[in-house]
């Protein structure tokens, strides 16, 4: 891509061009796939910077499952890669999950056009306004239904369940599945034990999942936006929205208003890796 040069074209370095990109996965040869959100497309990057599109047509919105550039999304969100190559997208608009196969052939494995908000298997299943999605070793997808203020949890075959909050009880309690509360959930990842991590996006806070559903409170204060580095509470965030967690368990944070990314430790220690708060 190019600086401030939107647009679209496939090609290599800044011969590329994205229209507000937003989801980005790896997969272990080294390839990173991008959401180009405004594009309605899903974009490839190999390790030598070429870009090509393996997904929908370029702002050609609406819903088509089918191979290629022959399908449809319409405001596609998260994304995720397992071991097998297979890629899964959030289509935040048509509140459904979508499917690449290594083959670039894309299918619709939970979820109906329009959405609302039912556990269930496969198109008897209702999203409101999925955003972000990680997926674990096992192959089990976790997805924040935005609007829902819930975590959801797929399996490989399909099956849509709760794993935390309560769809429509926006608040900011820790507990046990659904008696954890979310504000606005956007970001998700995962780390090697299967804790999940969550940017709960209007609390201003960074969550944590056990894989047995217990939620708790990693690092901010729930309603307290701001920028302050610290540990656990006396930390501040300004609407946290992208995540990713190392190794080693600690987690990194983007923030939309801060213009930086963060740094948390597994002990909740939190510091400023990069950016200056407030500086575009």
């Amino acid at each position: 891509g190019a600086l401030k040069n939107n647009g679209f074209a496939d090609g290599t370095g800044s011969a590329a061009k994205f229209y507000f990109p937003i989801g980005v996965a790896a997969d272990g040869a080294g390839n990173v796939y991008v959401i180009d959100q405004v594009n309605a497309t899903i974009r490839k990057v190999t390790s030598g910077g070429t870009v090509s599109t393996i997904a929908g047509s370029p702002r050609t919105y609406g819903f088509a499952d089918g191979p290629g550039t022959s399908a449809r999304f319409y405001v596609p969100f998260g994304i995720a890669a397992d071991s097998a190559g297979n890629l899964y997208v959030s289509d935040n608009q048509l509140s459904m999950i979508r499917k690449i196969t290594p083959g670039d052939v894309v299918s619709t494995i939970a979820g109906t056009p329009g959405g609302g908000f039912n556990d269930g298997t496969g198109a008897a299943a209702g999203f409101n306004f999925p955003s972000g999605m990680t997926i674990d070793g096992s192959g089990n997808l976790y997805v924040v239904d935005n609007i829902s203020d819930t975590i959801r949890k797929i399996t490989p075959g399909g099956t849509v369940s709760t794993f935390a909050g309560s769809p429509g009880e926006s608040g900011a309690a820790d507990g046990t599945g659904s008696a954890a509360e979310f504000y606005f959930p956007f970001g998700i990842a995962i780390d090697g034990s299967g804790n999940l991590y969550v940017t709960d996006q209007v609390n201003e806070t960074i969550r944590k999942i056990t894989p047995g559903g217990v939620v708790t409170t990693l690092a901010g204060t729930p309603g307290v936006q701001g920028f302050a580095n610290g540990t656990g509470s006396a930390a501040q965030f300004y609407y946290p929205a992208g995540i990713a967690v190392d190794s080693s368990g600690n987690v990194y944070v983007s923030e939309q208003r801060n213009f930086d990314i963060r740094k948390i430790t597994p002990g909740g220690v939190v510091t400023t890796l990069a950016g200056t708060p407030g500086s575009i």
